[in-house]
């Protein structure tokens, strides 16, 4: 029996309409920006599958890290105790923040770093014996698909069967020189209210790769900063040098209070989630009084093979190579952006970093569910590169290895789908 038979017997995908969809590519093995199928296909991950393979795949030194690790301590229970990985990655990690970021908290994905990061926010002010309990996010905003984080995301098809349960959360347009007062007049009516403002900077990543620029974000954070609204930076796709910069928030003047990481945190190895804060939210909840204490944890919090494989991810990230190979991916998406941008099928690119979006002409509203997105998929599968469009927005968001000639041939076949598709 072939590994697609056995998989369709008893497995469940996710974000995947099982009736209707093909059947998985089945992948035995991966190495740098490719993927290889038990057939031998080769195929360019060109997303970075979901966003997290920043260094590609099956990478050696993460790989020798790891190995290390196991042979030491594979897992140990983080609350009463600690161990070396924990504290060398927070360490390590807050060394490169904003210098306002002072305590981590760990968990095991991007869902549950944003869902830690508005627990803390509401308990921070339930603590101080404030009653404020509104949250401001951006419209389209994703920030994941737990409940907590469904509810502070953009209301959409993922959403819908669970919108009754949801709580009320005031979405506000992504800020440009022409609406910034009206978005600040807007946060100035709730802030007597308001916990916190949680954010993507930059790149509303699920929701289109909708992209803004820094100026105006800081502008709305330091209005938030200055009626002591709590800030919440979503960096589980912005993180560990997507946007040209170590995190989106280098972009900005101010700083947020909390900050979120996941998928590239371990360059996609392990999974891993954290959530860091300023030493004035910590405070909040140092008492005598136990009821004031954070009541959130996962079995696998901080577990230590994991943050082996983060440091080792960390290691590459900060080499001088990792620095101008995403210098290197900046310039050529900016070429070939520039090389297709009035082309009549494209309607608009979008460039933010190591992220390239393109924006194709369908003749009605961009959507999820825009029937281009399978041709899309399938077209660019059967050329061997794996790109997911979100709808009719193709976009390319590689691992830092990647070559030149992958780079190209990508560019290539996008080229030639825009003259036969």
């Amino acid at each position: 029996m072939s590994l697609i038979e056995r998989d369709l017997k008893v497995i469940w995908h996710p974000y995947t309409q099982m009736k209707t969809a093909l059947p998985p590519v089945p992948i035995v093995r991966g190495e740098g920006a490719c993927l290889f199928d038990e057939g031998g296909k080769k195929y360019i991950d060109a997303v970075s599958s979901w966003w997290v393979n920043i260094h590609g795949h099956a990478h050696p030194y993460i790989a020798q890290k790891v190995a290390e690790q196991l042979k030491k301590l594979e897992h140990v229970i983080f609350a009463g105790f600690t161990h070396e990985g924990a504290v060398e990655l927070a360490e390590r990690l807050l060394a490169i923040l904003p210098n306002n970021q002072q305590k981590v908290f760990y968990s095991d994905n991007g869902s549950t770093a944003v869902e830690v990061a508005i627990k803390m926010c509401l308990q921070y002010w339930h603590n101080k014996g404030e009653s404020r309990t509104k949250i401001i996010a951006f419209i389209n905003a994703y920030h994941g698909d737990t409940f907590g984080a469904m509810a502070v995301s953009g209301r959409s098809a993922f959403t819908a069967a669970f919108n009754s349960l949801l709580f009320e959360v005031e979405f506000i347009d992504l800020p440009t020189e022409s609406n910034i007062q009206n978005l600040i007049s807007q946060i100035s009516n709730l802030k007597s209210n308001t916990a916190c403002f949680i954010f993507e900077p930059l790149v509303q990543g699920a929701g289109g790769m909708n992209m803004y620029e820094a100026k105006y974000l800081n502008e709305l954070m330091a209005y938030c900063r200055k009626e002591g609204v709590l800030m919440i930076a979503d960096e589980v796709f912005t993180g560990f040098g997507r946007t040209g910069k170590p995190f989106a928030c280098n972009h900005v003047n101010e700083h947020p209070d909390i900050m979120c990481f996941s998928k590239g945190l371990t360059g996609g190895t392990l999974a891993l989630g954290l959530t860091t804060c300023t030493q004035v939210i910590y405070d909040a909840f140092l008492s005598d009084d136990k009821l004031k204490t954070l009541f959130h944890g996962h079995s696998f919090t901080a577990n230590p093979v994991a943050c082996s494989a983060a440091l080792a991810s960390l290691d590459i990230f900060l080499d001088a190579a990792t620095t101008e190979n995403i210098k290197r991916i900046e310039n050529a998406h900016r070429q070939f952006a520039l090389k297709i941008k009035d082309h009549p099928k494209i309607k608009t690119t979008r460039q933010t970093g190591t992220i390239l979006a393109m924006e194709w002409q369908t003749g009605n509203d961009t959507s999820y569910f825009n029937s281009l997105r399978d041709k899309l998929y399938l077209y660019f599968l059967a050329a061997g590169i794996v790109l997911r469009p979100l709808g009719n927005i193709i976009y390319i968001l590689p691992p830092y290895c990647i070559t030149d000639d992958e780079l190209h041939y990508i560019y290539s076949k996008i080229e030639q789908a825009l003259n036969e598709i």
